[in-house]
């Protein structure tokens, strides 16, 4: 659509009605790089490779292997696997994070600590005082809160 108004109107105009920005326009009528072209040919045979060991391979294997076909392929060049939504297996375990069962009965608390505050004694578990702490033979004084 801008190619039919830009001879009328100018890109700049026609870009500023649809709301689009002028360098997006010319970003896209601006040929591929030799870089997007190889990617794009490599994308098969790295998928082809991938699918070939079970989808076990990982970026490393896949680039000995189309070595081994006879393409010469960097290691980060075979990273568009990560573009393309392929991984290889990863040997070990995996780690989990704790997931806790709500139905689980919670451990007892032994330091009988108290997380709100007393009815009617008005922000009694809130308030500290500083208390300043100067030791002989020590420059700097030191600060302990205490609960007043």
């Amino acid at each position: 659509m801008i190619d039919h108004l830009r001879d009328g109107f100018g890109v700049d105009p026609v870009c500023r009605v649809l709301q689009l920005s002028p360098s997006t326009y010319f970003a896209r009528k601006r040929p591929k790089s030799a870089r997007q072209l190889r990617d794009e040919e490599l994308i098969p045979l790295v998928t082809a490779v991938w699918e070939d060991s079970g989808r076990t391979y990982g970026a490393r294997r896949v680039t000995r292997a189309l070595a081994r076909a006879g393409h010469c392929v960097a290691r980060g060049t075979v990273e568009l696997m990560r573009q393309v939504g392929i991984e290889g297996v990863i040997r070990g375990q995996r780690r989990r994070t704790t997931i806790h069962e709500p139905a689980a009965p919670r451990p007892p608390d032994l330091v009988n600590r108290r997380f709100a505050a007393e009815q009617g004694v008005g922000n009694f578990a809130w308030s500290h005082r500083p208390e300043r702490l100067s030791r002989p033979g020590r420059r700097a004084a030191r600060y302990l809160s205490r609960q007043g």
